[in-house]
């Protein structure tokens, strides 16, 4: 087990004519002992060649990289005590499950032939694969080669496991079993780990705390519900969470007496004082709330003026997926802004449907239009409890 610590890691590759691609800027991470970090961002965030730096595969161009508060960035891969989990498996196909798992151990450590077959015996009963072992990669489905992989790198008893989107090439339903195996796993090793996934729903399910790229800068690191629920800029909001957060762009106006007004194509959206002060004097601001939080209720077949809390709505799509339905509005009179709606999956709602429908003021995030930053997040605990939808 082991501490590791990122401070101002940056990496930079330089094209064959000279031009300069930062993939990784200024990334600072501090990983505890045992935890379970998850880097979470979209294809070409840096989050790969994060995790390649840390194991000795890629260069830093600056910053620090630390071990246990020990220096690692000149240190070989080799011999930095860290084991890697490919995407790809990376088994050796000549060789059997036992062979693969034994390899590393043989070539790295001066265990003797009995100790290494122990370990490889232990960890394969440990995975549920020791009456593979005589078999080879081809004669085992997707989800055995992922645990031989797995297993490979669990013999070696590291201080640190690094995972490169490990179970992106199983079907969904494997997938959503050995991300339960994998934190059971990690638990009970109490190791270390970096998780690298573009599936923010991984992320949020298997993480201690998750890290959030984009475009190779840090955005924020915290808990799953951290993120969710208080995210630090528009990025965060809109990457968390499924379906995303849904999002208007308003202006800011005060109001008649007490509190301000977000006012968009369909909103004329009324807020407290407490969310004026944190708006202060900004003009162009992004309104945001989460599906969940939309309540919709079918329309009494009047038109409405969309002002305080409420927009009238119309029903274009509805996609029920068993719990819930999800549901797809075209906002005002005109339906000139959309919105999506996740409700109770045995609410009965059509597309055409005449709706109301209702953004609660304590469930509303506001951004800055220019810096995409945070300027207010929603209530985590509401005291009012909220009508059910439909």
């Amino acid at each position: 087990m082991a501490e590791t610590q990122l401070d101002d890691v940056r990496k930079v590759f330089t094209e064959d004519d000279g031009n300069e691609i930062v993939a990784v800027n200024d990334v600072s991470i501090d990983i505890e002992d045992g935890e379970f970090l998850v880097l979470v961002g979209p294809s070409g965030c840096g989050k790969s060649t994060t995790l390649r730096m840390i194991a000795g595969l890629e260069s830093i161009t600056d910053g620090e990289i630390r071990l246990d508060d020990r220096v690692i960035n000149d240190l070989p891969a080799k011999e930095r005590n860290i084991a890697m989990v490919f995407q790809s498996y990376a088994l050796y196909p000549h060789m059997t499950v036992r062979e693969n798992m034994a390899f590393g151990l043989e070539e790295s450590t001066d265990l003797s032939d009995d100790e290494i077959a122990t370990r490889v015996e232990e960890t394969a009963e440990m995975m549920g694969i020791d009456p593979l072992l005589d078999r080879k990669p081809e004669e085992l489905s997707g989800g055995q080669q992922q645990r031989v992989a797995l297993g490979r790198a669990i013999v070696r008893e590291p201080a640190v496991f690094l995972m490169d989107e490990p179970l992106s090439n199983l079907d969904a339903k494997l997938r959503a079993q050995m991300r339960t195996e994998l934190q059971q796993l990690q638990e009970q090793l109490e190791t270390t780990t970096v998780y690298v996934t573009h599936d923010q729903t991984e992320a949020m399910t298997m993480g201690d705390r998750i890290a959030i790229l984009n475009d190779g800068e840090l955005q924020q690191v915290g808990t799953p519900l951290e993120c969710y629920h208080e995210p630090a800029n528009a990025f965060v909001a809109d990457f968390i969470g499924e379906p995303a957060m849904n999002f208007f762009d308003v202006t800011h106006r005060n109001a008649d007496g007490d509190g301000a007004v977000l006012a968009g194509e369909t909103l004329e959206y009324a807020v407290s004082n407490d969310i004026a002060t944190a708006i202060g004097d900004r003009n162009e601001l992004v309104l945001g709330v989460r599906p969940e939080d939309i309540d919709i209720q079918h329309s009494d077949g009047n038109p409405r003026r969309a002002d305080g809390h409420t927009v009238p709505a119309t029903v274009t799509v509805v996609e029920p997926t068993g719990d819930e339905n999800i549901v797809y509005l075209d906002l005002g009179e005109d339906g000139s802004e959309t919105a999506i709606v996740t409700i109770d999956g045995m609410s009965r709602i059509e597309a055409g449907d005449r709706v109301v429908a209702h953004i609660p003021e304590d469930a509303i995030h506001v951004f800055d239009g220019k810096t995409n930053e945070t300027l207010h997040n929603r209530r985590v605990e509401s005291s009012e409890p909220r009508a059910p939808n439909i």
